[in-house]
């Protein structure tokens, strides 16, 4: 199947809270690539940040300790990336998001934490960043997305790199752990020494 090249501005909708019936969802931009064809905008959505309780349970899903290098992909307004300096004692913590709003208000609150000299912001399509330093990566986005992204990851990624994504799979990648978390799922994947077989293409 063809797929367009243009930008397309997703939606993630988590299920509702079943304590308190609240519903939670981030807006992530990303650049879809296939053959030349016209562009789609689609419309811009509002971003709700992830809650914290994810937050935090992503962090400790993937066992953030100092030394650790964080990724954020579709980093919105930077509350993983700062958590994890924060709370975790990551070495240093890297958000990417194509939205320049989200990146201003990153800088804006990692400010306001004290923690501006540990993290940084990249403004860009999250299937063009440099990710090959991360020590950590955390999601949240479709499960479509994350399928395009995998071949990415296990390709720029080092051996024993952990990935953790809030609500969605890998597909045909079984996760190594899977834990729920405040009524959500997040889900645990370590990257397999090249040529081992651990995790498909």
């Amino acid at each position: 199947m063809k797929r367009m090249m243009g930008v397309l501005t997703l939606t993630v909708g988590m299920a509702a809270n079943a304590a308190g019936g609240s519903t939670a969802q981030q807006s992530v931009t990303v650049q879809v690539r296939g053959p030349a064809g016209s562009a789609v905008q689609a419309p811009e959505v509002p971003f709700v940040p992830t809650p914290e309780g994810a937050v935090e349970g992503m962090l400790a899903l993937a066992g953030v300790k100092p030394g650790d290098t964080v990724y954020d992909l579709g980093s919105g307004d930077g509350r993983i990336v700062i958590s994890a300096v924060q709370k975790h004692g990551a070495k240093h913590a890297v958000g990417v998001d194509i939205n320049p709003e989200r990146i201003a208000e990153a800088n804006q609150n990692a400010n306001k934490a004290g923690v501006k000299s540990k993290v940084e912001f990249r403004q860009g399509d999250l299937f063009d960043a440099d990710i090959g330093d991360a020590s950590v990566v955390t999601l949240y986005l479709l499960p479509s997305v994350n399928e395009r992204l995998k071949s990415k990851l296990l390709s720029e990624l080092k051996p024993g790199t952990r990935i953790v994504s809030h609500s969605f799979d890998m597909g045909d990648w079984a996760p190594a752990k899977t834990v729920e978390s405040e009524g959500r799922t997040l889900y645990l994947w370590v990257v397999p020494e090249r040529g081992t077989g651990g995790a498909p293409r």
